[in-house]
């Protein structure tokens, strides 16, 4: 990597963060772990889908594929929110999955971001277990990656930052040791900031706003849980489980 990419890797600190594919892309290959947050909805529902004794297979392929993806892996698919199907990206359908599930969870921020980390120890985390995920990533090193997904602009597909995921990789990073880059320190600033109203805030962002304006206001409340998981999903063989 040339200087003048190295700039933006955040390599002099122990807990860095950034946003999106190229977060991974620069903070990957150089951290002993990386956290992905998905707050609305992916990370939630991995939360309590693995929580619950269900494996989860994140899933970034084109649609015409995904079927075979699932036979492949002996597990039922996740449909999109809002549809009849028994799972869905909605973390609410996941409340009384079965333990032992095979579910194949597709999404176009975190399940696309967590196959992007390669080999570095990929873990996922969200408000519900911010506290548990944080302690898990330590057992890698001590250089850890948090990468916030975002949301995607329909107009054109770019990036668009959130309110839900800085402020969850805040209540993360507000647990790690070690020197935190500039960008770690913004997002613990606005999760201390708002950490005391997280209900009230996670309804009324962006992306809680187009939830409820869908009928899916449970869904913003099991998100805003804060630390109510002790669960800290680690990606392996291709599923996220439960850490051991």
């Amino acid at each position: 990597m040339s200087d003048s990419q190295s700039w933006f890797d955040q390599a002099v600190y122990d807990i860095r963060c950034e946003w999106g594919q190229q977060g991974v892309t620069r903070l990957a290959p150089i951290s002993d772990a990386v956290i992905i947050v998905d707050v609305l909805s992916f990370s939630t529902s991995v939360c309590i889908a693995v929580e619950r004794g269900a494996l989860v297979y994140p899933y970034a392929g084109p649609r015409k594929r995904l079927a075979d993806f699932a036979a492949a892996r002996n597990a039922v698919v996740a449909d999109r929110r809002g549809t009849a199907s028994k799972y869905s990206l909605a973390p609410h359908s996941l409340v009384s999955i079965s333990p032992g599930t095979r579910l194949v969870l597709p999404s176009p921020n975190g399940s696309t971001l967590s196959t992007q980390t390669g080999l570095t120890p990929t873990l996922v985390g969200c408000l519900r277990n911010a506290t548990a995920v944080a302690e898990a990533a330590l057992r890698f090193g001590r250089r850890i990656a948090i990468v916030p997904a975002g949301e995607r602009w329909r107009e054109d597909g770019s990036l668009r930052p959130s309110f839900e995921d800085l402020v969850g990789s805040g209540a993360i990073a507000s647990h790690l040791p070690g020197t935190h880059s500039p960008e770690v320190q913004a997002a613990v600033a606005a999760y201390e900031q708002s950490r005391h109203d997280l209900q009230r805030l996670l309804r009324e962002c962006g992306s809680g706003r187009e939830l409820l304006g869908r009928g899916s206001g449970h869904d913003v409340e099991l998100a805003a849980a804060l630390d109510s998981s002790r669960c800290a999903p680690v990606l392996r063989a291709g599923a996220y489980q439960a850490t051991v």
